[in-house]
């Protein structure tokens, strides 16, 4: 199984972006997949959440928005309103628990994360 995180970059405060996790050898339809990021010094912190249903979901913010290509097998995530306090590398990740939301500890298989950087 490998998961791939792109779509990150350098970008302005108030700015939008979307990224990206593939992934192969795993369908991400039948697992819950979440969206962490780490910034330098920081804890790994979970900012979103989708459930293998494709219906329920978890966001730490409003600003944050998950949603699933089943037929590219990807999985997004929109952040809005960019700030310079969401810098941070960004990693998706697969649970095989049907628990929803999953434990940190209960992802198996991430990705190997995407930079993102907010100017102010």
């Amino acid at each position: 199984v490998q998961l791939q995180a792109c779509g990150g970059g350098l970008v302005q405060t108030g700015d939008s972006l979307r990224l990206s996790c593939s992934a192969s050898g795993r369908t991400l339809s039948a697992f819950n997949v979440g969206w962490f990021r780490q910034a330098p010094g920081k804890d790994r912190k979970m900012v979103a959440a989708i459930k293998y249903d494709g219906i329920n979901r978890y966001n730490l913010e409003n600003r944050f928005t998950i949603s699933r290509d089943n037929t590219k097998n990807q999985v997004f995530l929109q952040i809005d309103n960019l700030k310079p306090e969401d810098t941070a590398v960004y990693y998706c990740a697969t649970a095989s628990t049907r628990r929803f939301v999953p434990r940190d500890d209960e992802f198996d298989y991430w990705g190997q994360g995407t930079q993102v950087t907010v100017s102010s």
